[in-house]
């Protein structure tokens, strides 16, 4: 018959959302340029363009779940969905590869900043930098254990235990929550500002940016928490869990990274707060 399915693939329908979501980005990042270029109406169009991406994001992956609970998501589908995943964590690497080699360009190399770090790092400016062993120590060990029930979240949904996946859920997402309240009051009682120079600009957007990832991870947790108890994912189709589980592995990789390289060697010899 004319019209008939006779392949694994899904053909979505046209959606206004991508144009939508393209607007939405291209009102941010204006709102971002008129406000650091201190013009009127800055914060008001960046608010606008906030308010876009999330309606885009509310939208665009709801029409995803209602394709995987209507059976749409093949297992050809879901693997290109898992490429598509693989393919972004790569960005987000590389997005981070480059707060990493502007770290080590300072670290290394003070000399060719002289003038403004006085040739040592971190900068005579830092009159004392965190202690590694405190609250980032302590972090690094909650993310540790995040990853863990995590883990047994994921292990508890391939053998259909429901509630060994709810826990898992709620502990990582309560570990998550955690882990974003101590990071916030060391920075709120943190010995440097942000800006000034090269070692707390680097670092407040180093570990600022993995914090936000942090948050948006434990609201995708937060997600597949409300989906469970919807009787969403099943053991042989749940790839909205798994891709939340690789996001959130990813996050932990990256914080002993930040804890190794900025918090332990990036301190090493400078007097402690």
């Amino acid at each position: 018959m004319a019209g008939a399915k006779n392949h694994d693939y899904h053909i979505l329908p046209p959606d206004i959302w991508p144009l939508v979501g393209s607007i939405a980005a291209l009102t941010t990042t204006s709102g971002l340029v008129l406000f650091m270029h201190d013009m009127a109406g800055g914060w008001a169009v960046f608010g606008v363009g906030i308010a876009l991406l999330i309606a885009t994001f509310y939208a665009w992956f709801s029409n995803i779940v209602k394709e995987a609970q209507a059976g749409y998501h093949t297992p050809v589908v879901q693997l290109h969905l898992r490429y598509g995943m693989i393919l972004f964590i790569a960005s987000e690497v590389m997005f981070f590869v480059g707060w990493f080699w502007s770290w080590f360009d300072f670290a290394l190399f003070p000399n060719t900043m002289s003038e403004v770090v006085g040739g040592v790092f971190p900068p005579k400016a830092i009159e004392a930098v965190m202690d590694p062993f405190n609250l980032p120590l302590l972090n690094t060990l909650i993310l540790l254990c995040s990853g863990t029930t995590l883990t047994w979240a994921h292990h508890s949904l391939i053998h259909g235990d429901r509630e060994g996946l709810k826990n898992g859920l709620w502990l990582t997402i309560l570990l998550g929550l955690l882990f974003s309240s101590i990071q916030a009051y060391e920075y709120m009682h943190a010995p440097f500002g942000f800006g000034g120079n090269t070692y707390s600009s680097a670092f407040y957007m180093a570990t600022g940016f993995h914090g936000f990832h942090v948050i948006v991870g434990t609201i995708m947790l937060i997600i597949c928490l409300l989906r469970t108890y919807k009787g969403h994912f099943t053991p042989e189709h749940h790839f909205g869990f798994e891709a939340t589980a690789w996001y959130w592995h990813f996050v932990d990789v990256v914080w002993l990274f930040l804890f190794v390289v900025i918090y332990v060697w990036g301190s090493w010899g400078a007097p402690v707060h």
